[in-house]
């Protein structure tokens, strides 16, 4: 199967949540919005200044070095007097603009007259409008500003803010649960790498996959290691379905005896396992596994189910590229087709390969991109030297000056 025929596939299977929370608009960033914010009032409220320096009106100034008597003084927050032709007001930063005034000449093109007169001396010609910000200019009485499906962001915030909005209704979290199969795994700090039994590893997968989901803004249950026997990962599955959304698993998904996730999500649920045509990232599955019958509100329900290769840099990409806009979709946000950027190859790559391949690189500051030199789906370091992939057709080789197709990870992991 394509990696385009996958994601489709997978992306109609996300309907988006249901349940909406109510959450302080300072505890909203990354949440999702349920519904569109329309702005009950104008930002600005008024016409203010956008300099600290005098209001004035722009046909009093007839020359440069004219002299106007300052009459009031304005600060932020306060209103001041409407503006008697001829005079002009002090003004600061915020402050309403006084009626009467059109324009704000900046301190620093201004010069005290000095004395007892207490005036300035206006050393430009304003003209109309200048430095003054106008009421709704911002943001308009009954405008949608923020829309439903958004992602907020630390700006989206400020701005909810301003309309006086201090909660906001978000699509509730995904409730993930996480789980790795393998007897061969053993969790960091269990033992030391000197007592590691041969044929062991550390479970990196574990740590990546839990801060990959908790950037998506998902509520994530980590349920561990699952032993390679069936009866275990059934009872896994079981217990994660009841109270989740997603479950996502890594390793366990191909064909051998001791690879129980197929047989058990099948005995459960359903399950559809692809070879997608992509490098990393052959084996995936997807399915769903039902809910048990008295657990309540979601009785008779199902639970999503994501199988992810076991090799790590397999599983990281499949995450990126298929679980990532899943991810989204179930949250209510439409996702964006990749961003690809064309720069030069500063590598050759003489082998094709018929997948579709994601080569680990990095920027250069000649404006290429170097290629990490293992390309192994078991190298972990790849992906972090790495600054994003390039998207390799397949069948393609690659020749040094060759453009082609580079997908940063800042993108994907935004």
């Amino acid at each position: 199967m394509s990696l385009d025929e996958a994601m489709a596939n997978v992306l109609a299977r996300a309907v988006p949540l249901q349940a909406i929370e109510t959450v302080a608009t300072f505890d909203a960033d990354g949440r999702v919005l349920a519904q569109d914010l329309v702005s009950a009032l104008q930002v600005p409220p008024n016409d203010n200044s956008s300099m600290d320096g005098y209001a004035l009106r722009a046909a009093d100034v007839t020359e440069p070095g004219k002299v106007l008597p300052v009459t009031q003084r304005i600060a932020a927050g306060h209103a001041g007097e409407p503006l008697e032709p001829g005079t002009c007001a002090r003004i600061f930063t915020g402050a309403p603009m006084p009626a009467g005034a059109d324009a704000v000449v900046m301190q620093e093109d201004t010069a005290d007259v000095g004395g007892n007169i207490h005036g300035v001396h206006i050393q430009v010609m304003p003209q109309p409008g200048q430095w003054v910000r106008r009421a709704g200019e911002d943001v308009t009485r009954g405008a949608v500003v923020l829309a439903r499906g958004e992602r907020l962001s630390p700006a989206s915030l400020g701005l909810a803010a301003s309309l006086g909005l201090a909660h906001l209704n978000v699509v509730a979290r995904p409730r993930v649960a996480l789980f790795s199969t393998g007897d061969e795994l053993v969790m960091p700090g269990e033992v030391p790498p000197e007592a590691m039994k041969p044929g062991a590893i550390y479970n990196s997968n574990r740590f990546f996959l839990r801060a990959l989901l908790r950037r998506l803004g998902c509520e994530v249950s980590d349920l561990g290691i699952v032993p390679d026997r069936r009866e275990a990962t059934l009872a896994a599955l079981k217990t994660a379905a009841d109270h989740h959304d997603l479950i996502l698993t890594s390793g366990g998904v191909s064909v051998g005896e001791e690879d129980h996730i197929k047989p058990a999500v099948q005995q459960l649920g359903s399950l559809d396992l692809w070879q997608i045509a992509m490098k990393p990232g052959k084996p995936f599955a997807c399915g769903t596994v039902k809910r048990d019958a008295g657990a309540g509100p979601a009785a008779g329900q199902v639970c999503h189910f994501i199988g992810l290769p076991g090799n790590p840099v397999s599983s990281f990409v499949t995450f990126l590229l298929l679980v990532r806009p899943f991810l989204l979709r179930l949250q209510g946000v439409e996702p964006a087709a990749l961003k690809t950027t064309t720069l030069p190859a500063h590598f050759t790559l003489n082998k094709a390969d018929k997948r579709r391949e994601f080569l680990r690189v990095r920027r250069n500051a000649a404006g290429g991109l170097d290629l990490f030199p293992n390309q192994s789906s078991g190298v972990l370091t790849s992906a972090v030297w790495g600054d994003g992939l390039v998207d390799n057709p397949a069948g393609s080789t690659i020749q040094r000056g060759d453009l082609v197709s580079f997908i940063s990870f800042a993108d994907l992991l935004a």
